[in-house]
């Protein structure tokens, strides 16, 4: 498990890592320098093998159905609502994660 302090070095850290060594991507979506609306979208247009592929997950407050949209359009998987349950996290990471290998 890595940190990233903001979208930027999200996007940084997964941009210099090696194909596939990420599994998932757990992102929040208020963060300064660059959102996690931003941060997904320039990961989905990195030119390399993972970018379209690894799976990203929101774990936010914003939890209305014009947010949950939001997240999609910009290139996230699933959205996951704070407070977060453990239970649900497990069970979106193993479907994400399953059905991108």
């Amino acid at each position: 498990i890595d940190h990233a302090e903001n979208g930027k070095i999200c996007v940084e850290m997964f941009e210099k890592s090696a194909v596939g060594y990420y599994s998932a991507i757990l992102m929040d979506i208020r963060m300064p320098v660059m959102s996690g609306l931003e941060a997904s979208v320039a990961i989905r247009g990195l030119k390399r093998g993972d970018a379209a592929s690894i799976p990203i997950i929101a774990m936010t407050a914003d939890a209305f159905s014009e947010d949950r949209q939001k997240c999609l359009n910009a290139g996230m998987n699933a959205h996951i609502a704070k407070p977060i349950d453990v239970q649900e996290v497990e069970r979106t990471l193993e479907k994400y994660i399953n059905a991108a290998k």
